[in-house]
């Protein structure tokens, strides 16, 4: 996985940057939303594979698919990637474009699992001391998991926050083992 990213990183900081100087990075997120979508389709994926298709037919063919999510900036885009064969990294460019655009944007989405159902204000307070937290624009979905015994698991990105009992117990645990 960390290839693929490799070989994607460069794609999607171009096109980051070409929609960022272009104030279009809504219309860029969509355009590699959908294009993510066609990427991972499996038709698609055997059209991708196929040998008998030149670089352009399968551009014009993954062009076509898109429909007007893919408008002639994006197609160019997409022809570059079908003539260096990485159509298929389509899912990581827009992975990465979508990190670029919330880290530009100061907004990040967060996942909470707590052991029960969080009411709508104690949410709304959570993600005022995350907002702060992160120094970021905090979106909060949150989740019940039956398996922890109380307190809350916040995953910010690459962000893990264990304030439940049972990553309390362990790190007491792992203390008293030392």
């Amino acid at each position: 996985m960390a290839e693929l990213t490799t070989l994607a990183r460069p794609y999607a900081k171009a096109v980051f940057e070409y929609a960022d100087a272009a104030s279009d990075l809504a219309t860029w997120s969509e355009t590699l939303t959908v294009s993510a979508a066609v990427a991972q389709h499996d038709a698609m994926l055997k059209t991708l594979a196929s040998p008998g298709l030149t670089s352009a037919q399968k551009a014009q063919t993954f062009i076509e698919v898109c429909g007007d999510a893919a408008n002639d900036k994006a197609g160019n885009f997409l022809r570059v990637l079908a003539d260096n064969k990485r159509l298929d990294l389509l899912p990581e460019i827009s992975a990465l474009f979508e990190l670029y655009k919330s880290n530009r944007e100061k907004a990040i989405d967060v996942h909470v699992a707590t052991a029960f159902e969080l009411s709508g204000d104690l949410e709304t307070k959570l993600a005022k001391a995350l907002s702060a937290k992160l120094d970021r624009e905090v979106t909060v979905q949150s989740s019940v998991d039956k398996s922890l015994l109380g307190g809350i698991v916040v995953h910010a990105g690459d962000t893990v926050i264990d304030g439940s009992v049972r990553g309390r117990l362990a790190k007491l645990a792992e203390s008293m083992n030392s």
